[in-house]
Parts: C-alpha cells; sequence; structure tokens
C-alpha cells in the first residue's frame, strides 16, 4: 500500500471525521487516555439488543488516534458486540503483526494502520480506541 493512501486516508478521517461527537441515549461510555502523549478520548457507544446502533468519541489527540477512532467505530457500528470485539482482537493483532491477509481486509481502512506495527511511539496512539472498546464491552 502506497504512503500517499495512508496519509489520504488519515487525513481524511482527521479532518472529516464521521464519528467524533457525542451520542444521544448511548448506555456505554468510557474515558481511554495515553499519557505518553496526551491523547484522550471519551467513546459513547449505543447498544440494543447486542447490536452496536452507534458510537462516537469526544476528545483530543494525534492524527492517528483520531482516525483510529473514528475508522473503528465505521467497522462496528452495526456489529453485535461479540463481532465487535472479534474485529478489536484482529485489529491488535495487526498492530503485531499477527494476522493473515484475510483478517487484514476484514478491517477495511482500519487496515492501512499496519505499518504503525513498525512505529514503536505511535502504536499507543492506534490501539487507544480500541481498547477502551474493549475494556467497555468486557464488563
Amino acid at each position: 500500500m502506497s504512503k500517499t493512501f495512508y496519509n489520504e486516508i488519515l487525513t481524511d478521517h482527521n479532518v472529516n471525521p464521521t464519528h467524533k461527537h457525542s451520542i444521544e441515549g448511548a448506555n456505554f461510555s468510557l474515558e481511554g487516555v495515553n499519557p505518553s502523549c496526551g491523547d484522550d478520548i471519551v467513546l459513547s457507544l449505543k447498544v440494543e439488543d447486542g447490536i452496536i446502533t452507534d458510537g462516537g468519541y469526544e476528545g483530543d489527540g494525534c492524527a492517528i488516534s483520531q482516525a483510529s477512532a473514528d475508522m473503528m467505530l465505521d467497522l462496528v457500528i452495526g456489529k453485535s458486540k461479540e463481532e465487535a470485539l472479534r474485529l478489536s482482537d484482529i485489529f491488535l493483532r495487526m498492530i503485531k503483526d499477527e494476522i493473515t491477509e484475510e483478517e487484514k481486509e476484514e478491517l477495511e481502512e482500519a487496515g492501512v494502520l499496519e505499518d504503525v506495527s513498525h512505529m514503536p511511539a505511535r502504536v499507543k496512539c492506534a490501539v487507544l480506541g480500541w481498547h477502551t472498546m474493549e475494556e467497555m464491552l468486557a464488563e
């Protein structure tokens, strides 16, 4: 994948985030913080009958943390909690360079963040939203 494509997707999710807003009627909400660089998001999900029907995030952080949270929400809205956790597992294994090409395809746009695995200082940025969602849904 070209660096240009990677940069275009990151830029688009930062300049025009689809999910950076509060969620009316959210029944799950959790703050995720990356103290090493100051990324701070509050992730909110509306879950009805085990299906994530809406989601959003608020907060500030670097381009990678914000884009990753936005891409994650693109992927999990409309999915069951179990499917969202399975996708999160795939994403987190991708960051460790431990997935198949088929699994990467399931991540859709979020798969562009695969190269973050080679940037140790940015890994915590990329996984912030995903870890926050996992912690929230596991309870």
